[in-house]
């Protein structure tokens, strides 16, 4: 069920008390998490987050008018929903976070990329927290373009031959090098220990 909101503060304030608080509560902890780069709007008729044309100027392969999509999250007609981009894109991710989960006890209601919920209750905040802090924009994007091949793909279909140092190829090589440097620090993220997050105000409600 898509909304005709054009805001994130429109989206909110129309939705039924209960829900809205329970929104209102995941979202401040996304905002509380998200990394530097990434923007918050409406989208898909969703409260959207994801990769904005200025970081990241290709934009989304399946539309490319599109910013990069990261996360969503939308309260639908029998349920409420948080889609996880990168756990769907990133297996390594996404078993991290099934793991991570079925630590707390909690029933985890989720397909690809989407974890459904019906009561603020049944999410674990501090591990949906832990997952958006532990993916910054540049990992994001390295792992994005290893994934599906857009325009300004780090990985080439083709071996390149060696580029002559001090060239501009050099550099733009160099450059991808240290993108995908960036990527593999998620996996090292990935082995540290979810830190248990303080209640908000908003999740407090």
């Amino acid at each position: 069920m898509q909304s005709k909101a054009t805001t994130v503060k429109e989206y909110l304030a129309g939705l039924p008390e209960d829900r809205r608080a329970a929104i209102e509560a995941v979202r401040a902890v996304i905002l509380k998490n998200l990394g530097k780069g990434y923007t918050e709007a409406m989208s898909y008729g969703m409260i959207g987050y994801a990769v904005p044309h200025s970081v990241y100027p290709p934009g989304y392969h399946c539309d490319p008018k599109l910013p990069l999509p990261f996360a969503g999250l939308a309260s639908q007609k029998g349920h409420m929903s948080l889609h996880l981009m990168f756990s769907y894109l990133n297996s390594e991710v996404d078993t991290w976070f099934r793991t991570e989960w079925a630590k707390t006890g909690k029933k985890l209601e989720m397909g690809k990329a989407c974890v459904r919920f019906k009561k603020l209750d049944d999410l674990s905040l501090d591990v949906v927290g832990e997952l958006i802090r532990r993916v910054p924009v540049d990992a994001y994007i390295a792992h994005y373009e290893s994934s599906v091949r857009t325009p300004g793909a780090v990985r080439a279909t083709k071996p390149a031959k060696p580029a002559k140092p001090g060239t501009a190829k050099a550099v733009k090589a160099g450059g991808a090098v240290k993108t995908q440097t960036k990527a593999a620090a998620v996996k090292k993220n990935l082995a540290k220990p979810v830190a248990t997050a303080k209640p908000t105000k908003a999740s407090a409600r």
